[in-house]
């Protein structure tokens, strides 16, 4: 019974021998399929770990970058600033140096009648009359003496230049209303005279009142003559001056005033039987418009709003240092960091 057992069991493994020495390649290829599944298992582990080191570096560096160029940035608005506190002090300091005049007008229905200041010499006042709405009558009687309807003041007083000349002057009141165009209109004779050319001077002041209420007024005189500009008017037409007030306020607050004149001429065509040295000389006076003009020096520097722009200024720069000082900190930071990482691989592999 075990003989035919025996005989089988040896049978086959003979069997088995003889395949597996037929069939060598097949168990190669599959020896080689186990190896490549192994390596295919094992191949992702070091595929990562290559990759994941210079991944971080590269983030690592761009970090560094981007720090920076945000602390070029903060540098350069630093320096702006320092240029803004630099031109902002230098635009105060030069604003104060050279005040800005400003200019102002202001409206007014009646003026306070200015004095006018004649100097005839030899001619004669022959009439003055105060018209209005820029009307004046034909003339009546040219060269005869007229009605003298103007308030008039005669003054001597001694030059104030030389100090020895007498002077003889004619204060005459100015006109008032400015919105019914009020003017005053004066005729002068001058019978002879021993010059080439014929001339009367006259002299605008401010207020006419003031001279009358001056209790030296030969003093006022003077001051005005030394104060104002004088003008003169020909013999032969008819000069029609159109004043405007100028009122300049000083840094020590005092104010001074000055007339402007817009003068135009006509000829005055004499149709009298005379002798050739005979002259009349007409004159009108009238207010250019209703505006008084103000000028003065106005500082535009506002030290307010200079220091409140300093403030931000600064306010600035400081925190431009301490985000670059944090920036730096943060920099120094990350580069230890990647350092210990590197230090930590390098003893890792080996």
């Amino acid at each position: 019974m075990l003989r035919p057992e025996v005989s089988a069991s040896y049978q086959e493994l003979s069997e088995d021998v003889e395949r597996a020495s037929e069939n060598p390649a097949d168990e190669r290829e599959g020896e080689m399929e186990v190896h490549e599944d192994t390596s295919s298992v094992i191949l992702p582990d070091s595929e990562l770990g290559t990759t994941a080191p210079s991944l971080r570096f590269s983030k690592t560096c761009l970090k560094n970058v981007f720090s920076v160029i945000l602390l070029f940035i903060y540098l350069l608005l630093m320096a702006v600033a320092v240029f803004l506190v630099y031109q902002t002090i230098s635009d105060f300091r030069e604003k104060l140096k050279h005040p800005v005049m400003s200019v102002s007008y202001k409206e007014v229905s009646l003026y306070d009648a200015p004095g006018i200041a004649f100097y005839p010499g030899k001619a004669q006042l022959l009439s003055c009359k105060h018209h209005y709405y820029d009307h004046i009558p034909p003339l009546i009687n040219p060269g005869q003496p007229g009605d003298i309807e103007c308030t008039t003041q005669r003054i001597n007083y001694t030059d104030p230049f030389t100090n020895q000349t007498m002077k003889y002057a004619l204060v005459v009141q100015g006109p008032r209303d400015v919105k019914k165009k009020e003017l005053v209109f004066l005729q002068f004779h001058l019978n002879g005279t021993d010059q080439d050319f014929s001339a009367i001077d006259y002299l605008l002041f401010s207020s006419f009142q003031e001279f009358i209420n001056s209790p030296e007024k030969a003093e006022f005189m003077k001051d005005c003559e030394s104060s104002y500009s004088s003008w003169k008017f020909s013999g032969g037409f008819r000069t029609w001056v159109k004043m405007s007030l100028v009122k300049t306020k000083e840094e020590d607050g005092s104010e001074t005033v000055e007339f402007k004149q817009e003068t135009s001429v006509v000829n005055y065509i004499d149709q009298r039987t005379k002798p050739r040295s005979d002259q009349l000389f007409f004159v009108v006076f009238e207010w250019k418009d209703p505006f008084i003009q103000t000028v003065q020096d106005i500082v535009t520097a506002n030290p307010w709003n200079m220091i409140a722009l300093l403030c931000g200024i600064f306010l600035a720069l400081f925190k431009a240092a301490d985000f670059a000082k944090l920036s730096v900190k943060w920099m120094i930071k990350i580069r230890k960091r990647h350092l210990k990482r590197k230090s930590q691989a390098m003893n890792h592999i080996n």
